[in-house]
């Protein structure tokens, strides 16, 4: 099982692989509802979008896709509600802290690379203990592409001084393998996220599936 051990490195999707944002998330997009006379929507319709960011919270909420006449000045107040309430409920999942510890204790490092903007994922991370031996974070405007493009996951690379192949990259969305693999990077994907039913991981091409963030540790030899 220890297919990773000579890896070196090891890079996390951020929102449905290392925390539970979607709390904050659904509040965010429900403010908008509120804010316009309508009934709060239930957490539960929400929470499976987590991972589409503004486009799936503003979809849900009112059933309007980017090309509506009314979805860019909702996007824009739902960044700014977002912002407002950042890390209110927002939390590490769990298994989360165990898991990194044991992986520094082993030598490895780690870091972030999400396409989550740098105006939401660097003040998120800096606010939870848990980021704050992360050896970079990445977010979906640091470098000209987001995933699935390949490159902010080379730029992780470049900032830790590792060829790409010595990383390994975890994360809850196709995006996040198709990414990982056009770097070069062995890709590992996380179901207890917010994929739930809604995704057929067998098809990503991912190395290996994990259903707990503790599961990777199976995949390491770290004494």
């Amino acid at each position: 099982m220890s297919r990773f051990t000579h890896l070196q490195a090891v890079l996390f999707d951020l929102d449905g692989t290392l925390v539970d944002s979607a709390p904050d998330l659904g509040h965010a997009a429900d403010l908008l509802r509120l804010k316009r006379g309508l009934p709060s929507l239930p957490y539960e319709q929400y929470r499976p979008m987590a991972g589409a960011g503004a486009r799936g919270m503003i979809g849900i909420a009112f059933g309007y896709g980017p090309d509506h006449p009314e979805f860019e000045a909702l996007r824009q107040e739902f960044f700014a509600n977002y912002e407002a309430c950042l890390t209110e409920r927002t939390r590490a999942f769990d298994g989360i802290a165990e898991l990194i510890g044991a992986l520094q204790a082993g030598g490895k490092r780690w870091g972030v690379v999400t396409n989550k903007s740098e105006r939401f994922a660097l003040p998120l991370t800096a606010a939870l203990p848990l980021f704050d031996a992360a050896a970079t974070v990445i977010g979906g405007d640091t470098t000209p592409h987001a995933k699935p493009h390949p490159e902010p996951l080379l730029e992780a690379a470049r900032r830790l001084g590792l060829p790409p192949e010595a990383c390994l990259y975890v994360g809850d969305d196709e995006r996040d393998i198709v990414a990982g693999r056009a770097a070069g990077m062995p890709t590992v994907a996380a179901t207890y996220g917010y994929l739930g039913a809604l995704g057929d991981v067998s098809a990503w091409g991912a190395d290996a599936v994990i259903n707990n963030p503790l599961e990777l540790l199976n995949f390491f030899d770290l004494a």
